[in-house]
């Protein structure tokens, strides 16, 4: 039963932003394929790097705090930098190579898009 309750959350909450696109009109393919690539570049990729970032976070924590005298929890810490790590490296990979291939096809004449966090910092 908690399992079932666990699903029907998870799935509500990610069903819970259709209901707020669901004014928008989309008329055609092309422009279906624009919200679905505005909502992975806007929603999936920063959550990805979030993720990324605080399994480094938390190994580093592992590793250099609660693995101070006790050696499995140091290399499991060590594990999980290198895996957050990992995670930058692919992702900014992929973005790159997504970028040349869409210039060198001609896809995009804006130039390359610099993800960016949203926070303002000096005014």
């Amino acid at each position: 039963m908690k399992k079932i309750i666990t699903v029907i959350t998870t799935t509500a909450t990610f069903a819970l932003p259709l209901l707020a696109v669901a004014q928008t009109s989309v008329s055609n393919l092309s422009q279906a394929g624009q919200f679905v690539i505005g909502i992975i570049n806007g929603v999936l990729v920063p959550v990805l790097f979030a993720v990324a970032f605080i399994v480094f976070i938390w190994g580093a924590f592992q590793a250099f705090i609660l693995g101070a005298n006790d050696d499995t929890a140091k290399s499991k810490g060590k594990n999980l930098m290198l895996y957050g790590l990992i995670g930058f490296f692919v992702m900014v990979s992929v973005w790159g190579l997504v970028n040349i291939l869409t210039g060198s096809v001609g896809l995009n004449n804006s130039g390359v898009n610099v993800p960016t966090s949203g926070v303002n910092i000096g005014g």
